[in-house]
């Protein structure tokens, strides 16, 4: 008995790592990354920017540059080449930190609000967390069913006690 307990865990877990390891998020990919061009509309990947020249930059954002904002665009051009390794991965953290706030994970960040509906109002708080309309929505969610689960562990705990 102890042994297909002992192989019932062992699998689940293994199971479990092995499904993990899909959902792990690789390296950012410089061409993926897409940035606007000022009130253009238009946009340029990480990696075209880095090779561009500052001709085709001003053409392509429709603004010509002075001296310095050349000089200090080729500046910034030459840490962005540094900053993409060969295969066309980023190997700056700050970047990486920098896309996945603003364009990665939206889930990221502690709500307090969302937290509160589901600790004090449990599903009810849920269900209301998914009727508000606010631009940060999937936050508010996750921390509404964080806070189900904590209100339910709480109850649990006085049912054991």
């Amino acid at each position: 008995m102890k042994k297909n307990f002992t192989l019932v865990v062992l699998f689940v877990v293994i199971s479990q790592a092995v499904g993990a390891a899909f959902l792990m998020p690789g390296k950012l990919k410089a061409s993926e990354i897409m940035l606007p061009l000022g009130s253009t509309g238009k946009s340029i990947s990480m990696l075209d920017l880095s090779t561009i020249s500052v001709k085709d930059f001003e053409h392509i954002s429709g603004k010509e540059m002075k001296w310095a904002d050349k000089m200090m665009f080729k500046s910034a051009q030459k840490e962005l080449r540094r900053s993409i390794n060969k295969d066309g991965t980023l190997n700056n953290k700050k970047l990486e930190k920098f896309y996945k706030k603003y364009n990665g994970d939206v889930t990221a960040g502690f709500n307090i609000g969302g937290f509160a509906l589901g600790l004090l109002l449990s599903i009810i708080g849920v269900l209301i967390a998914y009727l508000i309309d606010s631009n940060d929505n999937a936050n508010l969610r996750k921390w509404a069913w964080i806070g189900f689960g904590v209100s339910v562990a709480i109850w649990l705990l006085f049912a054991i006690l």
